[in-house]
This record gives structure tokens, sequence and C-alpha cells, in this order.
């Protein structure tokens, strides 16, 4: 690989970000259906969310970067869920 960035260092860095980026929705779910209170959140922007890192999980199956496709995978089940609330229980 050419560049400052050797391929195991961008691949840590990808897998670090998919890791932090997927569990920042965790508490957020677990709350969500656990009190099944949904007033204080937005559906508009959790639809958004969810259609963002469904995109996401597209591009990484089409060129093959396991950090994007398992993080997205993840990722679509917790916002999925809140989603699901948000519809639920308004």
């Amino acid at each position: 690989m050419d560049g400052a960035f050797s391929t195991w260092l961008v691949e840590a860095i990808g897998a670090l970000a998919a890791i932090l980026g997927t569990i920042c929705w965790l508490p957020q779910a677990i709350r969500t259906v656990r009190t099944r209170d949904t007033r204080g959140l937005s559906l508009a922007s959790n639809l958004l969310l969810l259609t963002t890192v469904t995109l996401w999980f597209l591009y990484g199956v089409a060129i093959g970067a396991w950090p994007l496709v398992a993080a997205n995978i993840v990722s679509m089940v917790l916002i999925g869920a809140i989603v699901a609330m948000k519809l639920r229980h308004g």
C-alpha cells in the first residue's frame, strides 16, 4: 500500500470506527426498548439514519469492506429497533 498508512493500520482504523460508530446507538436502543418512551425521538431523523447505514452496508458489501458490513448490520438492527418502537409507541 502506498502512502503513510500500512494496510493493517488502515484496517485497524476502520475497525475502530466501525465499533465506536455502532456502539454509540446501543444505549439509546436499550433505553427505548426498556422504557418504550419515544417522545423525545425524531422519526424522520431515525429513518434517515436507518437509510444511511443501509446504504453504507450496501457500499461495504460492494467493495468488500468487512468493518463497514459488520458495523452497519449491527447499526441497522439497533436503529431499526428504535424506529420500530417509535412507530409502535409514537
